[in-house]
């Protein structure tokens, strides 16, 4: 099992990352990896933390791309850097996370958005050959996030993040039947962790959808305990299933401009249904927290939903979910949507 050995939450705190994590005020040289939007937003605040004496090299990071993972590689092999930050959303902690697992250098994960569980998990999505490919990396050394900066994101983000937070209702359901279908190992206890993350975002919907601090704050800790039970079980499968795979299959097959999370949450009211679940305490869910109910709201058409759906099965044939139980015709897809008001 690997997890981060710290994670500092709380308010104000991207200005004194320094005196919270010892790994950042040992380093002579630091490497900030950020994004060209969100940087110049929090300069100030982040290089209060650094000491005169340190040497801070800041690159935005591109696609999370092979390529650019081999870029930011080069850079840092001339830079010579201690430790890694991310200092961003989901696209440059992915990147950082492989840097820094390849060149075998501590990651402080900074996230400024709540819009996946990927700040603390050993899981980076990285894409080659048009697709996403998920590789095990190890998870961030520590794991910092100022509320104050979460909360000044756009609100559509974090509303993603609650997608993505409510999908391990229908992904721990997709294990369970793998456990019966194919005897892989189930661990109750991350499952269960994972379970009790998504019922306290879906308690939170609204606050959320106000962006409350306090109903943030238990999103971005249930994103964090994601990744921890992630840690535990050893795989992403507490996280990740049948709602996963459809949107994997959304950005293969359609030209979907949606956010991860906000695919993912669409997926999870389908699936729900798929297992017998209450999809109507789902969607209500997502409405309250701002985030999409159907595939108008995600900006796909009616024909690329379907597509989705009857290929998803197809993506990861090892991972056994739902749908390689009800092996969805076209018809049946299209009824599924109907039937819980996605299209």
């Amino acid at each position: 099992m690997e997890f981060p050995r710290k994670v500092v939450v709380g308010e104000g705190i991207i200005g004194k990352i320094g005196q919270v994590e010892s790994r950042v005020s040992r380093a002579r040289k630091i490497l900030v990896l950020s994004g060209p939007t969100i940087y110049p937003q929090i300069r100030k605040e982040l290089e209060s933390s650094w000491d005169s004496a340190q040497r801070v090299s800041v690159e935005f990071v591109g696609p999370a791309t092979m390529e650019e993972v081999l870029r930011i590689e080069e850079l840092r092999k001339k830079d010579g850097c201690e430790v890694i930050l991310g200092v961003g959303g989901g696209r440059v902690t992915d990147v950082a996370k492989m840097v820094s697992f390849r060149s075998n250098l501590d990651f402080v994960s900074v996230p400024t958005t709540a819009s996946n569980d990927g700040m603390s998990s050993q899981f980076a999505s990285i894409k080659g050959k048009g697709r996403p490919y998920s590789y095990v990396t190890r998870p961030p050394t520590s794991v910092v996030v100022d509320i104050n900066v979460i909360v000044r994101a756009p609100q559509r983000l974090t509303s993603s993040g609650f997608g993505d937070a409510i999908s391990k209702i229908t992904a721990v359901e997709d294990w369970k039947l793998g456990r019966e279908e194919t005897g892989e190992y189930f661990g109750e206890y991350a499952a269960q962790l994972a379970l009790m993350g998504a019922e306290l975002a879906l308690r939170n919907a609204e606050g959320i959808g106000r962006m409350q601090k306090n109903s943030v704050r238990t999103l971005v800790e249930a994103l964090i305990s994601d990744g921890v039970a992630a840690g535990i079980a050893g795989s992403s499968r507490p996280c990740s299933g049948s709602e996963h795979l459809f949107s994997h299959a959304l950005d293969l097959h359609s030209k979907s401009q949606a956010l991860h999370g906000e695919q993912c949450g669409v997926g999870t009211i389908m699936m729900a249904h798929l297992h017998g679940l209450d999809h109507e305490r789902i969607g209500a869910g997502l409405n309250a927290a701002g985030a999409p109910t159907n595939a108008s709201e995600l900006g796909i058409n009616k024909e690329d939903l379907v597509e989705a759906l009857v290929l998803a099965s197809e993506l990861r044939p090892e991972r056994y979910t739902i749908l390689n139980r009800v092996h969805l015709t076209r018809a049946e897809a299209l009824d599924l949507a109907k039937t819980t008001g996605v299209v």
